[in-house]
């Protein structure tokens, strides 16, 4: 298990990107031993961590400005026995909602994130969602803890069998709805909610708090998350939504 890996980010308090060089380390893998802080750090996690590993999991714990339902990511490779055990990850750690993705690419320079370094190595991997907006809860926090142990236990590194897993809600294509201004974002939904094709997510507002102009729904789906901090930058997610699916 690895603690706080980005610690520029964290004391900095930053979201998305290292206040030292501007990269989101989630976006530089393999990473670089002679490059900057952030592909430094994505080099010695994926030399050190991802090549040895049998599974990989990038647990998230909600950015601070995400208002965030617990979900994880699952993504579809295309290869059946690295599919079907990074299924097994994701049903073993117990949460609700689980993110098909199915936009694999085999092309390695496309493995920028911490999953797909896994995957494109053959290692099984989920990223998982547990927290919201920088909380501590001690709910959030549980779920977090809970899926480890059954991931311990469904790998067989502890005795014992997973607890249950509820009733899982499959969802797909998940799009991020992007800032096209800098801006205040006001959200009119809540991470969980149901939205058709064209309903509002929230609106974007000047510096003044004038109106600027109306964030849609680009599909009928549920809310993963929706910024709940009001400063957004240019090209900087307001909300991200899915698609419902059957079970793969």
């Amino acid at each position: 298990m690895v603690h706080i890996a980005n610690l520029p980010s964290f004391l900095g308090r930053t979201i998305y990107y290292s206040p030292i060089d501007g990269e989101n380390l989630n976006r530089v893998y393999p990473g670089d031993p002679e490059g900057t802080v952030s592909h430094r750090i994505a080099d010695v996690l994926y030399r050190q961590i991802i090549e040895p590993a049998d599974y990989v999991v990038d647990m998230h714990g909600g950015d601070g400005n995400e208002a965030l339902r617990p979900y994880l990511y699952m993504t579809v490779t295309g290869n059946p026995d690295l599919d079907q055990r990074s299924r097994g990850l994701g049903l073993a750690f117990g949460l609700d909602t689980i993110v098909v993705q199915g936009e694999w690419s085999d092309e390695p320079e496309d493995h920028i994130y911490t999953e797909w370094a896994a995957l494109g190595r053959g290692k099984p991997a989920i990223t998982t969602e547990t927290g919201s907006m920088g909380s501590t809860d001690e709910t959030l926090v549980s779920l977090a803890e809970r899926g480890v142990w059954n991931l311990l236990r469904h790998l067989d590194m502890i005795e014992g069998e997973p607890e249950s897993t509820p009733a899982v809600v499959w969802l797909e294509e998940g799009q991020v709805v992007r800032s096209p201004v800098a801006a205040m974002f006001q959200p009119a939904v809540q991470p969980g909610y149901f939205i058709e094709q064209g309903g509002l997510l929230g609106t974007l507002v000047d510096f003044f708090g004038d109106p600027l102009q109306p964030i849609t729904a680009p599909f009928a789906g549920v809310v993963n998350y929706v910024i709940g901090t009001p400063p957004v930058d240019e090209g900087e997610p307001l909300a991200m939504v899915s698609r419902v699916r059957a079970a793969p």
